[in-house]
C-alpha cells in the first residue's frame, strides 16, 4: 500500500497450556480507559496520567504488558500469557519481554506502583497506596466538542478550532486537570449523557456549547456541567465580531477557572492570550486547511492544491503565522513526493515555520520525509525522534514514523505508530499501511480490523461523494480482506472508468489484485500502465512495499522497476 528491527521471530509453541489458553489480544486502539488508583490509563493514547498532573507517553508495547497486566486484577500473569496477548501469537528474544518489564518497573517508580514477579511463574501489578477515589478531582473537567450551530455544515471546522483553542489554553492552568482532545473528540456522537461521561473519565465538571458564524460575527454559547448532577455551574453566550475571537476565546477560558474557584497564576494568563496569529482571517483560513488536511483526502491532488492556495493566503494575511508555513510545507512535500511536482518540496515552508516556532513537530516530519526521499533514513530517524519528542500527540509525526518503519518492513514498529494515528484524526490515511502490515505478520484478525475501519471510512466519504477516488483506493483492498470479493472487483471497475488516469488510484488497486485477490495477471496489467509515469519517490515506494512481494519473482515486474529506474535516472541527469 502507499501511504529499527526486533529480534528474528520464533513460531510460538501453541501446545504449551499457559499460551493456548489465553485467546485475548490487546489491540490499542480499541481498549477503553482504565484507572489504576490515582492513574489514568488511555491505552488508546499510550498515554498515564496521574491525578496530580503528570503524565507520560509510553511505547505501545509497554502499553499493551500494561492493559494485560491490569485486566489480571492483582493476578498473576505468566511469560507466555504475556506473549500470546501482547506479541499476538510470536515471540521474540528473551530479553524482549526483559526490557518491558524493564520500562514498566521504571515508570512505576515514577507513578506509585510496581511489578512483583513471582519466580518461574510470571507477574503481578500492584498500585501502591492506591484505593481508586471515591470522587472525581474537584478541579478537573473535558471539554466536549461544541457544536455547530452555522447555516453551513462545512463550517464545523471552525467550531472544532474553537473547541481545541480552548482544550488548549485551560491545559495551560497547572492545577486543572483536562482530559485530552482525542479523548474527548471521540465521545463525538455518542449517546451518553453529562452524568455517565463524566463517570466514564472521572471528571468532577463537563464543558459543553455552540458556535455560530456568519456575516463576520461569531455567537458561542458555553455551559459548565457538574459531572455528579448535570446541573450548570456556569453558563453565558457571548456575541461578537469575528476580528474579536481570541479575546473572546481568552474570556471563555478565564470565565470557566473563576467558575472552578481557581486563581490564574501570572505565567498561566500570559500563556493563554499568547497567540500565533492575531488576524482572525488567517486563523479562519487555516483552520480551513486543516480540516481539509484531515478529512482523509489529502492525498489527492486537488485536495493538496486547495490546502497549498489555503495556507498561502493565511501565511499572506500573516507572515508570521508559523502553524500556517507548517500545514504549507506539509501538502507541498505530499505534492512533490506522490505527484512529481516540481519544487523544494516543502523544505522552505517547513523551514520558515521551524525559524517563528521551533517547538512545532510537523516541520521536523516533512525534514524526515525529505531526507529518506533522498536516501539519507539515519538523518530522517534523527528528525523523527526529534517530532515525536516535541508532540507525541501530532498525528503527522506518527503518520511519518509509520511510513518509514513499514518501508523499513519493520511492521510491529510500523503498527504501533499507525494504531497511535488512529486515535489522533478522523483520517484514514495510513490504515491502509496497517492493514498490509498485519498481513505481512500473518496477523489475521488485526488485518480484518484495520480493513473494517477502512471499509467504514471509505463507505461515509463516498455517501458525500460517489466518486471519491481516495476512498475507492481504500475500499477495495478492504473489500478484500473481509471477503467481499464481487464488491471488491465492481468497485475497481468503476474507478477505473471514473478515473482511468490517476496513478494513486492504479497502484493501490494493483495492490490489493496482487496481496489479497492473488490475481497477478491484473495487478500486473495494471503496474504496466503507471511504473512509466511513477514519480522518484513512488517508485522507491514500489520496491520496498510488501503488497507487490508477490510479483518479485515475476520477469515482467522485474522488467517493470528496471525500465522505470532507467526513465528516472534519465530525468534526473537531464535536470542536472
Amino acid at each position: 500500500m502507499l501511504g529499527r528491527a526486533e529480534e528474528a521471530v520464533l513460531a510460538m509453541d501453541a501446545s504449551d497450556p499457559i499460551v493456548a489458553r489465553d485467546a485475548s489480544r490487546i489491540q490499542l486502539a480499541s481498549e477503553p480507559p482504565l484507572r489504576l488508583g490515582p492513574l489514568l490509563v488511555e491505552p488508546a493514547l499510550r498515554r498515564i496520567g496521574h491525578a496530580d498532573g503528570r503524565e507520560e507517553v509510553v511505547e505501545p508495547r509497554v502499553m499493551q504488558v500494561l492493559v494485560a497486566l491490569a485486566r489480571a486484577d492483582g493476578g498473576i500473569v505468566s511469560r507466555g500469557e504475556l506473549l500470546a496477548a501482547c506479541w499476538h501469537g510470536v515471540v521474540v528474544g528473551e530479553d524482549a519481554i526483559d526490557r518491558v518489564i524493564g520500562r514498566l518497573r521504571r515508570l512505576g517508580e515514577t507513578f506509585g506502583f510496581r511489578l512483583e514477579t513471582i519466580t518461574k511463574v510470571g507477574y503481578r501489578l500492584i498500585v501502591a497506596d492506591a484505593p481508586a477515589p471515591a470522587e472525581a478531582p474537584e478541579r478537573s473537567v473535558c471539554v466536549l466538542p461544541f457544536a455547530n450551530m452555522s447555516d453551513d455544515p462545512q463550517q464545523e471546522y471552525f467550531s472544532d478550532g474553537i473547541t481545541e483553542d480552548i482544550i488548549t489554553d485551560l491545559s495551560k492552568v497547572s492545577r486543572l486537570f483536562v482530559t485530552a482532545r482525542t479523548t474527548t473528540f471521540g465521545l463525538r456522537g455518542k449517546d451518553l449523557d453529562i452524568p455517565a461521561i463524566a463517570r466514564q473519565l472521572n471528571v468532577a465538571h463537563v464543558l459543553e456549547g455552540s458556535v455560530r458564524k456568519a456575516e463576520g460575527r461569531v455567537r458561542i454559547t458555553a455551559q459548565l456541567v457538574d459531572g455528579a448532577t448535570g446541573g450548570h455551574v456556569w453558563a453565558e453566550r457571548y456575541d461578537r465580531e469575528l476580528k474579536d475571537i481570541f479575546a473572546l476565546q481568552d474570556e471563555i477560558s478565564e470565565a470557566i477557572v473563576r467558575a472552578l474557584r481557581l486563581k490564574l497564576l501570572p505565567a498561566e494568563k500570559e500563556a493563554i492570550e499568547q497567540r500565533e496569529t492575531s488576524d482572525a482571517h488567517a486563523y479562519d483560513f487555516y483552520l480551513m486547511a486543516r480540516r481539509y488536511y484531515g478529512s482523509g483526502q489529502a492525498g489527492e491532488e486537488r485536495e493538496l492544491d486547495a490546502i497549498v492556495r489555503i495556507c498561502r493566503r493565511a501565511t499572506e494575511i500573516d507572515p508570521g503565522y508559523a502553524r500556517a508555513w507548517a500545514l504549507l510545507a506539509l501538502a507541498q512535500t505530499h505534492l512533490y513526493i506522490a505527484h512529481g511536482r516540481h519544487g523544494d518540496g516543502g523544505r522552505d515552508a517547513a523551514e520558515r515555520a521551524l525559524a517563528l516556532n521551533p517547538e512545532l513537530p510537523e516541520p521536523y516530519a516533512v525534514r524526515a520525509r525529505l531526507l529518506w526521499n533522498e536516501g539519507r533514513p539515519e538523518a530522517a530517524w534523527t528528525e523523527i525522534e526529534t517530532s515525536l519528542r516535541l508532540g507525541p500527540d501530532s498525528w503527522e509525526a506518527n503518520i511519518e514514523a509509520g511510513r518509514i518503519s513499514y518501508l523499513e518492513h519493520r511492521f510491529e514498529t510500523a503498527i504501533g505508530y499507525y494504531e497511535r494515528a488512529l486515535t489522533l484524526s478522523d483520517s484514514s490515511a495510513g490504515v491502509g499501511m496497517l492493514m498490509s502490515s498485519y498481513h505481512a505478520l500473518g496477523d489475521e484478525a488485526g488485518e480484518r480490523r484495520a480493513a473494517e475501519v477502512l471499509l467504514a471510512h471509505a463507505e461515509r466519504s463516498l455517501a458525500k461523494d460517489h466518486i471519491d477516488v481516495a476512498a475507492m483506493c481504500c475500499a477495495v483492498g478492504a473489500c478484500a480482506v473481509l471477503n467481499k470479493i464481487e464488491r471488491a472487483r465492481e468497485m475497481m471497475e468503476r474507478g477505473l472508468l471514473m478515473a482511468p488516469d490517476n496513478l494513486t488510484l492504479r497502484y493501490n488497486f494493483a495492490c490489493g489484485l496482487s496481496t489479497h485477490l492473488k490475481d497477478t495477471e491484473g495487478a500486473l496489467r495494471l503496474l504496466e500502465g503507471i511504473f512509466p509515469a511513477l514519480p522518484p519517490a513512488m517508485l522507491e515506494h514500489a520496491k520496498r512495499d510488501p503488497d507487490f512481494d508477490p510479483l518479485r519473482g515475476d520477469p515482467r515486474f522485474q522488467a517493470l522497476v528496471a525500465a522505470a529506474e532507467v526513465r528516472v535516472a534519465g530525468e534526473a541527469a537531464a535536470d542536472r
